[in-house]
């Protein structure tokens, strides 16, 4: 075996071996209130980064704050994302998913929000972020799933890691689609 087929063998390996690490995976991460502002949700000890369940937490809580107020999401979400802001685009998607009174879309994602209580959590606030054997294919970043009180698979959401310090910042979310109507808005309840 020639010295590069053994660099590729060990590369190889180390990349299976990271793969299996991130393995299947559960973080359940719970929250008294709900932040309503940057700073009180850089208050938070998950606001450190240091893992990418904790940045897809706190994504769902940025995502709750712009169902509120669009201004402080954005803000809270552009923190999320680190160097790299919403850009026109990324705004025009969110307020078209939030449009036609669906503000409950990012609630969908909490412990006890189902379409029988009109997607209201249950308090305090938890959100299980997962990982399985797809989530670190691909080197830098993290794919992670949210389970849903509206649908039968969990969504998921991509995560970027920043090499100079280690921290983990948004890169994609598909947790704004499709979710079983809330009771209260179906004509067929």
């Amino acid at each position: 075996m020639s010295i590069f087929d053994k660099l590729k063998t060990t590369a190889v390996q180390a990349a299976v071996s990271a793969v299996q690490s991130a393995g299947s995976k559960r973080e359940s991460f719970t929250f008294a209130a709900l932040p309503e502002s940057l700073a009180q949700l850089q208050a938070l000890p998950e606001a450190s980064l240091d893992t990418p369940y904790k940045t897809a937490a706190l994504t769902v809580l940025a995502l709750c704050a712009y169902a509120a107020d669009k201004a402080i999401g954005t803000e809270m979400l552009n923190w999320l994302r680190g160097p790299r802001p919403l850009n026109g685009q990324e705004i025009s998607f969110l307020n078209d998913r939030f449009r036609d009174g669906k503000t409950y879309l990012p609630f969908t994602y909490f412990a006890g929000s189902t379409p029988d209580n009109n997607y209201t959590p249950a308090q305090p606030y938890t959100i299980t972020v997962e990982s399985n054997h797809v989530s670190a294919q691909e080197a830098g970043y993290m794919k992670l799933f949210i389970p849903c009180g509206g649908a039968d698979d969990p969504r998921p959401i991509k995560l970027r890691q920043r090499g100079s310090d280690g921290k983990w910042f948004l890169w994609e979310q598909y947790l704004l689609t499709g979710v079983r109507t809330p009771k209260a808005a179906d004509p067929w309840a």
